[in-house]
């Protein structure tokens, strides 16, 4: 699978950002949004009345984020190069291709090397609308990189070395080599509650609604979208 030109990634990103109007309630009814709702019979996604059945959008919304979905990326769907692609945009100064890889994974649920309409709606369903519990389990599954339902120190540090790396040396001008592994220490102190070197979802969802400063750490996607 070929995956997306160059003007599928810049679609994309036209995308997300109507994706952010949509969310802040800034996409009003202007022409531009009436041309889109002429033109959705033309890109109606399958199973559309389920997809809003088990997402957060409306129909409309639905409707308007496939359009630009499909119209963007005939092949309908996006692959891990160009989600780097579009990924590195939003962060010039730092490297932010292995916290992207992990962010793919997460959105590629059916492990295929590539993101779906249906995956990528369904997951930002999730982190900008959905409840509390609902965003943290998300973000639980980013963490659990080899998806065998826990955490480990390991996972949780190449995740944290990740975030560092995507946000530059302009974000952490001083940064030295041991600071996310104290980090990665000070999470697992407060995290794993019966000391068995793994955290568990509970575990994790406990801390984070116990701790206010860990919950904002956590939360990463949602912050840096």
């Amino acid at each position: 699978m070929a995956g997306c030109t160059s003007r599928c990634r810049q679609g994309v990103l036209k995308l997300i950002q109507s994706l952010q109007r949509l969310v802040s309630g800034t996409l009003t009814k202007d022409k531009t949004d009436d041309e889109l709702e002429m033109t959705t019979v033309c890109h109606r996604p399958e199973g559309l009345e389920q997809l809003e059945a088990q997402t957060n959008f409306t129909k409309q919304e639905l409707q308007i984020l496939y359009r630009g979905f499909k119209n963007e990326c005939p092949s309908g769907v996006v692959n891990e190069e160009t989600f780097k692609h579009i990924y590195a945009q939003f962060f010039p100064h730092g490297d932010a291709s292995m916290y992207a890889h992990y962010l793919f994974n997460a959105f590629d649920t059916t492990n295929n090397g590539s993101i779906k309409f249906k995956d990528f709606v369904t997951g930002l369903s999730i982190l900008l609308r959905g409840t509390l519990r609902e965003k943290l389990e998300w973000t639980f599954h980013l963490y659990d990189i080899n998806k065998d339902g826990y955490i480990n120190r390991e996972e949780m540090t190449e995740i944290v070395r990740a975030i560092y790396d995507m946000m530059g040396k302009y974000t952490y001008p001083a940064l030295k080599g041991d600071v996310p592994q104290q980090h990665v220490d000070a999470f697992f102190q407060k995290m794993d509650k019966n000391k068995d070197g793994v955290v568990t979802l509970e575990e994790f969802i406990i801390a984070c609604q116990e701790d206010e400063t860990m919950m904002r750490s956590m939360q990463l996607f949602e912050n840096v979208m």
